[in-house]
């Protein structure tokens, strides 16, 4: 039966072109045919033509399957082999047939699938949830090992110094920051799928952390300076004169043992960093690794920013050694900046000048790494020079004894036993460790697929997702705390000859090293040194403030993201500063919908396209149509103002202009009633009337682009239905074109076109041209009926 029609259709274009051939095509000076030199009557004729092979089409085709098109119209190759045949033809679009699958079936499949077990299977898993089994035995050695030491002893060799800075910002000792360091790449080896991401400490992972660990402390009673002596909290004060440890006998709620304030600190940091793995497994396990889409580049950058102030901020009391509280709590960073003015008069003049010539030394090195990285072949080990030559420098000068100079103190040896994270204070943190593990996940994810793309591989999210829950459920029950991928060691290990995850364990060895046999000799390191170390390494961070500008003008409304995250994140908490920026760059995107571009288009010369009036120059109208486009999806949201646009643009509100014209013929018949009697200034009461009348209508057709609406909802279609119904009262006819597949199903589906879709051919079009082309053909057909 198809192809029964389909000869029909190929018959009727042949007699058409045919027909085109005729004299009857020609005007009455034998010239072509063309509606600029033909008389009115020809051009009545030619739409008799028209209208009668749209009936032919109408009788022998069905309805959804036939478009008139004019081929000088087309912007597809197709209609360009169109034209080397004849002037005008019809295209007939037919939509395919989608089977609906059955979902119940479907669901059922699956789930025999993922609860079958076969030796097979399991083996797959294995290996899938161990990526290293599959990549370890096809390791190259010749080609990748040396690539792979000298990154992983490079990285190693930074992982030591900053390790022990970092722990200044969780608060913790730095024993527990060897213990992350190590822990953290060992899993991810045998876990991560990327071959160049380097896990462990990172500093705004560590700054989160070490703001749970502040309020924790600060609840249960503990002093937070690092030097003062601790304050009574709800219980005894006992002292351990061998080891000069500070104990409480704490009787807070859930809390009975005796523990002091280190071992506090350390149970609220790897209770958070268990409940944050935990989190990061269980969206794995449900698939929830969109969530990080909702974390823009925006987002991201002001998150980062904000908590680098932080950061600075937090690390000014060390560079000065002064003795002010950690502040906690919503605007830390004025609060902390109040206390150092007010302190400046015990600033350490030793601390002050260490820190002055590490900053210099440290700033210096950096700058000249980075302008002739090209000729190095692996970075500096500036931070490891500096803490070596500041570490004998204190030691064999006394600065702690002779100039109180803070410095780290004993960092012990070997591994403390494993401990279970404590459940009670799981509780406690079960909420902060929410954004901890997004933020841990994304920056990982992020790292992850930047180094897959430049390096020509692919890399598993969800697998990523399951390697960094790991890295903080395991090595949580060995006193370490939240990791994720640091952007500075990864560029590291990318520019020194990392291969794969095997230079992970390199780094970790040379961590192995320090933690058994050379932490001790850290212990006359002055924590300026540290802050120094901690703020250089912002540089990347803090340099954003100079892409204002350039950000500004490739995008106004990401810098407003950008510098409201940032001041949230700063000002506030970095908590609260990564939601307002989530909730501030949706309602952007709301925003940016509710109130999108609106256009009316006019006729590019000599061309079959169409664009906005207002943006470029020698554009024509089309005499008696108005083209409409609205570039946003139109729902609920937005659907008063996409009228509002319309009738501005237009200049016509069809429900006013039919409320004057009852209006008026309402007074007319009661003019009409009173008789034509003369009116004051010499009219009739006819003539009056028609005075009150209000201009004509300009247009007789309205078009609108709905290229760039990618959906409706309910609101949407209805709205439709409406501005077609308000317009057909004034004779009117509203014409839609360039409807996706979606659009034009939510119009069936909501009987714009009627119950059975009968007038779909007379209102929808594939291109605005056809549509312009069936408009002029419908005011030539009611010209002729005049």
């Amino acid at each position: 039966m198809k192809r029964l029609y389909a000869d029909r259709i190929n018959k009727g274009q042949q007699r058409l072109c045919k027909l085109t051939e005729n004299p009857l095509f020609t005007s009455s000076s034998g010239t072509a045919f063309s509606k600029e030199s033909c008389a009115p009557e020809e051009l009545c004729y030619c739409a008799l033509i028209r209208n009668l092979l749209w009936i032919y089409c109408s009788c022998f085709v069905p309805l959804e399957k036939i478009y008139e098109v004019n081929t000088r119209t087309m912007e597809r190759p197709l209609e360009a082999t169109k034209m080397e045949n004849s002037t005008s033809s019809c295209f007939f679009m037919e939509r395919k047939t989608r089977v609906k699958p059955n979902r119940k079936e479907i669901v059922i499949a699956k789930l025999r699938k993922s609860f079958s077990c076969t030796p097979r299977k399991l083996k797959n898993f294995v290996m899938d949830f161990f990526p290293v089994l599959r990549w370890l035995p096809k390791y190259q050695c010749k080609e990748y090992i040396w690539g792979d030491i000298m990154s992983g002893l490079v990285i190693g060799i930074i992982l030591v110094p900053q390790a022990i800075a970092y722990s200044l910002l969780a608060g913790l000792k730095p024993i527990y920051s060897l213990y992350t360091s190590f822990f953290a790449n060992i899993i991810y080896f045998l876990m991560g799928t990327s071959r160049h991401v380097s896990v462990g400490i990172f500093s705004l992972i560590s700054l989160m952390v070490g703001q749970v660990v502040d309020r924790e402390l600060l609840l249960a009673g503990f002093d937070l300076n690092d030097d003062a002596t601790p304050a009574l909290g709800h219980g005894s004060l006992q002292t351990d004169s061998q080891s000069n440890t500070t104990v409480f006998n704490l009787t807070t709620e859930g809390m009975n043992a005796e523990c002091g304030k280190e071992c506090y600190a350390i149970g609220i940091a790897t209770a958070l960093t268990f409940v944050a793995g935990v989190y990061q497994v269980l969206m794995g396990v449900f698939r929830l690794g969109f969530v990080s889409m909702y974390l823009s580049e925006s987002v991201l950058d002001g998150f980062a920013t904000g908590a680098s102030l932080t950061i600075l901020t937090a690390q000014v009391k060390y560079l000065i050694g002064i003795k002010i509280p950690r502040s906690q709590g919503h605007g830390m960073l004025v609060i902390t900046w109040i206390n150092i003015f007010r302190n400046i008069s015990q600033a350490n003049i030793c601390d002050i000048i260490t820190s002055a010539i590490c900053i210099v030394v440290l700033v210096t090195a950096k700058e000249l790494g980075d302008r002739y990285k090209h000729k190095l072949k692996f970075p500096l080990p500036t931070e490891l020079v500096v803490i070596v030559v500041a570490t004998l420098v204190s030691h064999y000068g006394n600065l702690n004894e002779v100039y109180s100079s803070s410095v780290s103190g004993a960092i012990p040896t070997g591994f403390i036993a494993p401990k279970v994270p404590r459940f009670d204070l799981m509780i406690r943190v079960a909420v902060d460790a929410l954004p901890l593990a997004v933020v841990s996940f994304v920056f990982t994810v992020s790292l992850s697929e930047m180094c897959a793309k430049k390096y020509a591989y692919t890399i598993r999210a969800n697998q990523e997702m399951f390697a960094v829950g790991f890295c903080n459920i395991i090595p949580s029950f060995f006193h370490c705390f939240t990791t994720s991928a640091a952007l500075a060691k990864t560029l590291v290990k990318t520019s020194t000859g990392c291969q794969t995850q095997v230079s992970g364990v390199i780094s970790a060895m040379v961590v192995l090293l320090v933690l058994l046999f050379l932490a001790p000799l850290f212990y006359s390191l002055q924590k300026c040194v540290l802050a120094c170390i901690i703020i250089v390494s912002l540089r990347g961070a803090l340099r954003k403030f100079r892409d204002v500008p350039a950000r500004y003008h490739v995008n106004k409304v990401d810098t407003v993201v950008w510098v409201v995250t940032m001041s949230a994140s700063a000002l506030i908490s970095t908590e609260i500063g990564l939601l307002v920026g989530i909730v501030f760059s949706m309602l952007c995107i709301i925003v940016r919908t509710q109130q999108p571009r609106t256009a009316l288009l006019g006729q590019i010369q000599d061309t079959n396209f169409y664009e906005d009036d207002l943006e470029y120059e020698n554009l024509s109208s089309v005499p008696k149509v108005k083209i409409f486009r609205f570039e946003a999806p139109l729902y609920y949201a937005n659907r008063n103002y996409f009228l509002k646009s319309l009738y501005r643009l237009t200049d016509l509100d069809p429900n006013l202009e039919a409320a004057r014209r009852k209006k008026y013929e309402k007074k007319e018949k009661q003019h009409l009633k009173k008789g034509n009697q003369p009116t004051v200034n010499g009219l009739s009461s006819r003539d009056t009337t028609l005075q009150l009348v209000p201009k004509q209508i300009d247009f007789q057709a309205l078009i609108v682009d709905c290229s760039s609406i990618p959906f409706l909802d309910t609101t949407g279609v209805n709205t439709l239905k409406e501005i077609l119904k308000d317009y057909k009262e004034l004779n009117i006819s509203v014409l839609l074109a360039c409807c996706n597949p979606s659009v034009i199903d939510s119009l069936k589906r909501g009987d714009y076109f009627g119950k059975d879709s009968g007038s779909m051919q007379e209102m929808l079009f594939y291109s605005i041209h056809s549509a312009v082309q069936f408009a002029k053909d419908q005011r030539l057909t009611a010209d002729c009926s005049v």
